[in-house]
Protein backbone atom coordinates (compact mmCIF):
# COMPACT_ATOMS: atom_id res chain seq x y z
CA UNK A 1 0.00 0.00 0.00
CA UNK A 2 1.64 3.22 -1.28
CA UNK A 3 1.72 6.17 1.80
CA UNK A 4 0.48 9.89 0.74
CA UNK A 5 1.87 12.54 2.67
CA UNK A 6 -0.73 15.03 1.10
CA UNK A 7 -4.28 14.46 1.48
CA UNK A 8 -6.75 16.32 -0.62
CA UNK A 9 -10.50 16.24 0.20
CA UNK A 10 -13.41 17.60 -1.54
CA UNK A 11 -16.54 19.39 0.64
CA UNK A 12 -19.54 18.63 -0.75
CA UNK A 13 -20.59 15.00 0.07
CA UNK A 14 -17.01 14.59 1.20
CA UNK A 15 -16.54 16.30 4.32
CA UNK A 16 -20.33 17.53 4.73
CA UNK A 17 -23.65 16.34 3.69
CA UNK A 18 -24.40 19.54 1.51
CA UNK A 19 -27.57 17.95 0.15
CA UNK A 20 -30.06 19.61 1.53
CA UNK A 21 -28.96 23.25 1.10
CA UNK A 22 -27.81 22.56 -2.69
CA UNK A 23 -31.44 21.06 -3.85
CA UNK A 24 -33.00 23.50 -2.69
CA UNK A 25 -31.28 26.14 -4.61
CA UNK A 26 -31.39 24.13 -7.23
CA UNK A 27 -35.03 23.70 -7.04
CA UNK A 28 -35.25 27.48 -6.44
CA UNK A 29 -33.23 28.06 -9.91
CA UNK A 30 -35.24 25.59 -11.85
CA UNK A 31 -38.37 27.44 -10.67
CA UNK A 32 -37.13 30.74 -12.48
CA UNK A 33 -36.99 28.77 -15.82
CA UNK A 34 -40.44 27.59 -15.13
CA UNK A 35 -39.69 24.23 -14.21
CA UNK A 36 -40.49 22.07 -10.83
CA UNK A 37 -39.33 19.55 -9.62
CA UNK A 38 -41.72 17.84 -7.39
CA UNK A 39 -39.09 14.82 -5.75
CA UNK A 40 -35.76 16.29 -4.02
CA UNK A 41 -34.30 13.02 -4.65
CA UNK A 42 -34.13 14.12 -8.49
CA UNK A 43 -31.78 16.41 -7.77
CA UNK A 44 -28.92 15.06 -5.82
CA UNK A 45 -27.32 15.36 -9.19
CA UNK A 46 -25.99 18.46 -8.41
CA UNK A 47 -24.14 17.97 -5.34
CA UNK A 48 -20.73 17.72 -6.27
CA UNK A 49 -20.19 18.19 -9.77
CA UNK A 50 -19.84 22.36 -11.02
CA UNK A 51 -23.12 23.51 -11.08
CA UNK A 52 -22.98 24.32 -15.14
CA UNK A 53 -22.57 20.87 -16.01
CA UNK A 54 -25.81 19.84 -14.14
CA UNK A 55 -27.60 22.41 -15.14
CA UNK A 56 -26.55 21.48 -18.52
CA UNK A 57 -25.92 17.77 -18.08
CA UNK A 58 -29.49 16.83 -16.63
CA UNK A 59 -31.71 19.58 -17.82
CA UNK A 60 -29.97 20.50 -21.19
CA UNK A 61 -29.34 24.23 -20.91
CA UNK A 62 -27.66 26.23 -23.06
CA UNK A 63 -23.96 27.23 -21.81
CA UNK A 64 -25.77 30.83 -21.49
CA UNK A 65 -29.19 29.59 -19.88
CA UNK A 66 -26.45 27.40 -17.28
CA UNK A 67 -24.55 30.51 -16.46
CA UNK A 68 -27.77 32.61 -15.75
CA UNK A 69 -29.19 29.26 -13.51
CA UNK A 70 -25.92 29.31 -11.76
CA UNK A 71 -26.67 33.26 -10.57
CA UNK A 72 -30.22 32.39 -9.27
CA UNK A 73 -28.90 28.88 -7.51
CA UNK A 74 -26.06 31.63 -5.84
CA UNK A 75 -29.22 33.94 -4.90
CA UNK A 76 -30.61 31.56 -2.68
CA UNK A 77 -27.66 29.38 -1.62
CA UNK A 78 -25.36 32.17 -0.37
CA UNK A 79 -28.05 33.56 2.13
CA UNK A 80 -29.67 29.99 3.37
CA UNK A 81 -28.20 27.10 1.46
CA UNK A 82 -24.95 27.40 2.62
CA UNK A 83 -26.10 26.82 6.40
CA UNK A 84 -28.54 23.36 5.60
CA UNK A 85 -25.72 21.22 6.30
CA UNK A 86 -23.74 19.16 8.20
CA UNK A 87 -20.95 17.72 8.86
CA UNK A 88 -20.78 13.45 8.07
CA UNK A 89 -20.28 11.52 11.95
CA UNK A 90 -16.80 10.86 12.07
CA UNK A 91 -15.43 13.64 9.64
CA UNK A 92 -13.85 15.75 12.43
CA UNK A 93 -12.66 12.42 14.34
CA UNK A 94 -10.24 11.08 11.13
CA UNK A 95 -8.85 14.98 10.23
CA UNK A 96 -7.65 14.69 13.54
CA UNK A 97 -6.20 11.22 13.24
CA UNK A 98 -4.96 11.98 9.71
CA UNK A 99 -2.84 15.37 11.60
CA UNK A 100 -1.67 13.07 14.38
CA UNK A 101 -0.55 10.51 11.60
CA UNK A 102 1.37 13.33 9.84
CA UNK A 103 -0.65 14.27 7.11
CA UNK A 104 -1.11 17.37 5.26
CA UNK A 105 -4.50 18.00 4.38
CA UNK A 106 -6.09 20.60 1.78
CA UNK A 107 -9.75 20.84 0.35
CA UNK A 108 -10.04 21.01 -3.26
CA UNK A 109 -13.55 21.55 -4.30
CA UNK A 110 -16.08 22.88 -6.73
CA UNK A 111 -17.33 25.28 -4.37
CA UNK A 112 -16.59 28.83 -4.83
CA UNK A 113 -13.40 29.62 -2.93
CA UNK A 114 -15.48 31.95 -0.41
CA UNK A 115 -18.39 30.07 0.46
CA UNK A 116 -15.68 27.13 0.76
CA UNK A 117 -14.14 29.10 3.43
CA UNK A 118 -17.44 30.10 5.12
CA UNK A 119 -18.54 26.77 5.62
CA UNK A 120 -15.10 25.85 6.57
CA UNK A 121 -15.53 27.95 9.43
CA UNK A 122 -18.97 28.01 9.91
CA UNK A 123 -18.29 24.07 11.13
CA UNK A 124 -14.82 24.99 12.90
CA UNK A 125 -12.47 23.34 11.03
CA UNK A 126 -10.79 25.59 8.94
CA UNK A 127 -8.07 25.22 11.20
CA UNK A 128 -7.57 21.51 10.11
CA UNK A 129 -5.81 22.46 6.71
CA UNK A 130 -3.34 23.75 5.83
CA UNK A 131 -4.72 25.34 2.81
CA UNK A 132 -8.50 25.42 1.30
CA UNK A 133 -8.58 25.45 -3.26
CA UNK A 134 -11.86 26.55 -4.71
CA UNK A 135 -13.60 27.52 -7.59
CA UNK A 136 -13.21 30.86 -9.28
CA UNK A 137 -15.22 31.85 -11.90
CA UNK A 138 -12.82 33.11 -13.81
CA UNK A 139 -9.30 30.77 -14.04
CA UNK A 140 -10.79 27.70 -11.92
CA UNK A 141 -13.91 25.93 -13.39
CA UNK A 142 -12.99 22.19 -13.50
CA UNK A 143 -12.21 19.99 -10.58
CA UNK A 144 -8.96 19.39 -12.82
CA UNK A 145 -7.77 23.54 -12.83
CA UNK A 146 -8.77 23.54 -8.60
CA UNK A 147 -6.61 20.44 -8.43
CA UNK A 148 -3.98 22.70 -10.36
CA UNK A 149 -3.75 25.32 -8.49
CA UNK A 150 -4.05 23.31 -5.21
CA UNK A 151 -0.48 21.72 -5.93
CA UNK A 152 0.90 24.85 -7.81
CA UNK A 153 -0.01 27.31 -4.50
CA UNK A 154 1.96 24.45 -2.44
CA UNK A 155 4.73 24.01 -4.47
CA UNK A 156 3.74 20.32 -5.00
CA UNK A 157 5.23 18.87 -8.06
CA UNK A 158 5.31 15.09 -7.15
CA UNK A 159 1.81 13.83 -8.07
CA UNK A 160 2.81 10.82 -6.58
CA UNK A 161 2.86 12.23 -2.81
CA UNK A 162 -1.28 13.08 -3.13
CA UNK A 163 -4.01 11.31 -3.50
CA UNK A 164 -7.58 12.63 -3.98
CA UNK A 165 -10.71 12.25 -1.89
CA UNK A 166 -14.00 12.79 -3.13
CA UNK A 167 -17.44 11.21 -3.79
CA UNK A 168 -18.45 11.77 -7.58
CA UNK A 169 -16.68 11.67 -10.75
CA UNK A 170 -15.41 14.83 -11.24
CA UNK A 171 -12.83 14.57 -7.98
CA UNK A 172 -11.91 11.15 -10.15
CA UNK A 173 -11.38 12.11 -13.05
CA UNK A 174 -9.90 15.73 -12.36
CA UNK A 175 -6.99 13.78 -10.16
CA UNK A 176 -6.42 11.47 -13.17
CA UNK A 177 -5.94 14.30 -15.01
CA UNK A 178 -3.47 15.96 -13.07
CA UNK A 179 -1.58 12.19 -12.49
CA UNK A 180 -3.53 11.80 -8.61
CA UNK A 181 -4.10 8.78 -7.30
CA UNK A 182 -7.57 8.74 -5.84
CA UNK A 183 -10.40 7.47 -3.34
CA UNK A 184 -13.91 7.43 -3.96
CA UNK A 185 -15.94 7.62 -0.70
CA UNK A 186 -19.24 5.19 -1.00
CA UNK A 187 -20.54 7.34 1.55
CA UNK A 188 -21.65 10.63 -0.07
CA UNK A 189 -23.73 10.57 -3.39
CA UNK A 190 -21.51 8.82 -5.67
CA UNK A 191 -21.78 4.92 -6.77
CA UNK A 192 -19.50 2.18 -7.00
CA UNK A 193 -20.37 1.69 -10.21
CA UNK A 194 -19.93 5.56 -11.06
CA UNK A 195 -16.40 5.47 -9.57
CA UNK A 196 -15.29 2.18 -11.26
CA UNK A 197 -15.88 3.48 -14.74
CA UNK A 198 -13.99 6.59 -13.47
CA UNK A 199 -11.24 4.83 -12.96
CA UNK A 200 -10.88 5.24 -8.98
CA UNK A 201 -7.87 3.80 -7.63
CA UNK A 202 -9.45 2.91 -4.68
CA UNK A 203 -13.17 2.58 -3.04
CA UNK A 204 -14.27 2.26 0.52
CA UNK A 205 -17.52 2.46 2.20
CA UNK A 206 -17.07 4.63 5.04
CA UNK A 207 -14.18 6.40 7.24
CA UNK A 208 -13.37 3.39 9.17
CA UNK A 209 -11.81 2.07 5.61
CA UNK A 210 -10.83 5.04 4.73
CA UNK A 211 -8.69 5.53 7.83
CA UNK A 212 -7.37 2.04 7.73
CA UNK A 213 -6.59 3.13 3.92
CA UNK A 214 -4.79 5.90 4.35
CA UNK A 215 -3.55 6.20 7.90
Amino acid sequence: MKTYPYLFLDLDGTLSDSAPGIVRSAQYALEAFGITVSNPDDLLCFVGPPLEDSFQDFYHFTPQQADEAVKKYRERYEVTGVYENALYPGITDFLDAARRAGKTLMVATSKPQRMADLVLRHFGIADRFAFVGGRDDATRRTKEEVIRYVMQCNGLTDPSQIVMIGDRKHDILGARAVGLDSVGVLYGYGSRQEFEAAGATYIVNDLDELQRLLL
